[in-house]
């Protein structure tokens, strides 16, 4: 399972019993990533039609009910339940030809959270040691952050089937390993008294007697290496480790009370899941975490194969309208556009015509399409008011040079200073490439 961060996970510390955690063994990176990322994740695959690739000349049947609007981007025309980001497309990019082959939700996730395709991914994967590792993974190994600060969070959930145990793959470090693996918080941080547990440090405990303990038991635990210690007691120490290394970064706990911001600015984001999700998204990445991912609802959020137009409108697009933009301007005003990277995203597209998923559905919705989607992008050098790529004139397929998943990934892997071509290790001791894409060509400015 992935590092958490409630009492079921792993951060349960027992401070009267110290000598049972490990020591922090991760030595401080060179430098700090040349930029962060934040993948806004639309889980379930938004439509392309119905955000940043409408087409308003289009039989009624492929454009559907909604209008487009301009933006002050010539030529430029988001879905008219997206008015704020349209009045902000200057400072976005927006790309119209990502293109894959597989319109399974399981594997083009795992695609898109990894940059990388996973054989054997299907509806029944579960998360396991054999994925491909995720981006933060895959930095805290090649380049692990300095002082105790994880190198990623994924929240609000899990990507996981409601009632099932079965948690999706790619959300870990998968086959580099447990310690590398990003923390994930499983709460709503928009329900009243949110909190994360065990962030705190107890019993008079401050984060200057945590470390001094932490390098006692280095020496312990450098003993128990000499004697030989267990595969499970390696996992075991290499969790507790997280867990105290979160504890000793004070700004990263301090970045989960969202009681230290004022009611305009929550409001301001919008008082639901999405809203208050990427607020508490931008504090970590202000408290130096270097790749976040916010998941725009429970897995399959954006998955609408009927009563699409309704579930838009009144669910999906305004929430995620209004708290992108406060986002946005967030990073703008308080000088953090040019450091972080945001993509806003799903693992695929929908189909170009609509149609009704059971011969009993009222009104109708778009299966699934990984032939052509959209992506929105800003900050962290990304050119705002640009479209790259194009779809034809129904949105199905690009009609220029795509981009993949995989280039997606190599370009948030260059961004965070690591060369997306590293050979790593697999399971099976296998020499393996981290990344086989290209940096997307024309995203960014220089």
């Amino acid at each position: 399972m992935p590092i958490g961060v409630s009492r079921r996970e792993v951060l349960q510390v027992g401070f009267s019993g110290l000598l049972g955690v490990s020591a922090l063994r991760a030595t401080a990176a060179e430098k700090r990533p040349a930029k962060q990322v934040l993948l806004v994740f639309l889980t379930g695959a938004a439509s392309q039609l119905e955000t940043f690739d409408p087409k308003p000349d289009a039989p009624a049947e492929l454009r559907g009910e909604f209008g487009s609007i301009p933006t002050p981007v010539a030529g430029l025309r988001f879905c008219e339940h997206l008015p704020k980001l349209a009045a902000r497309a200057k400072s976005c990019a927006v790309v119209r030809s990502f293109s894959h082959s597989d319109n399974n939700h399981t594997a083009a996730t795992h695609h898109l959270i990894t940059g990388a395709i996973q054989p054997g991914v299907r509806f029944d994967k579960p998360l396991s040691r054999d994925d491909w590792p995720c981006f933060a993974g895959g930095l805290s190994y090649l380049k692990p952050p300095a002082n105790g600060t994880p190198a990623g969070v994924t929240l609000p959930s899990f990507l996981q089937e409601p009632g099932v145990a079965l948690v999706w793959p790619g959300q870990h470090a998968g086959f580099l390993g447990a310690k590398h693996d990003p923390l994930h918080i499983d709460k709503d941080p928009n329900q009243k008294g949110f909190a994360v547990e065990n962030l705190s440090l107890t019993g008079g405990l401050t984060t200057t007697h945590l470390r001094d303990r932490l390098k006692l038991l280095d020496a312990v635990n450098a003993q128990q290496d000499w004697l030989g210690r267990t595969a499970d007691g390696q996992r075991l120490t290499d969790q507790q480790s997280a867990a105290a290394a979160l504890l000793t970064s004070g700004a990263v706990g301090r970045a989960f009370d969202l009681a230290h911001e004022t009611d305009a600015t929550r409001d301001r984001y919008g008082r639901h899941l999405f809203g208050q999700s990427l607020l508490l998204a931008k504090r970590l990445l202000k408290a130096g975490v270097p790749v976040v991912q916010a998941n725009m609802g429970r897995v399959q959020n954006w998955d609408s194969h009927g009563d699409i137009f309704n579930t838009l409108k009144n669910r999906l697009l305004p929430p995620l309208d209004v708290a992108v933009s406060a986002l946005l301007d967030d990073l703008t005003a308080e000088g953090l556009a040019d450091d972080v990277f945001v993509a806003v995203i799903g693992e695929f597209g929908r189909t170009p015509k609509l149609q009704k998923q059971n011969p009993t559905d009222k009104a109708p919705g778009r299966d699934h399409w990984a032939a052509c989607f959209s992506g929105l992008f800003f900050g962290g050098g990304v050119r705002g008011g640009q479209v790259i790529g194009k779809s034809d004139a129904t949105a199905a397929y690009p009609t220029t040079a795509p981009f993949r998943p995989d280039d997606l990934g190599a370009t948030v892997y260059h961004l965070l200073g690591v060369d997306p071509h590293t050979e790593v290790v697999d399971r099976l001791g296998r020499p393996v490439q981290l990344n086989r894409g290209k940096v997307m060509g024309g995203l960014f400015t220089g």
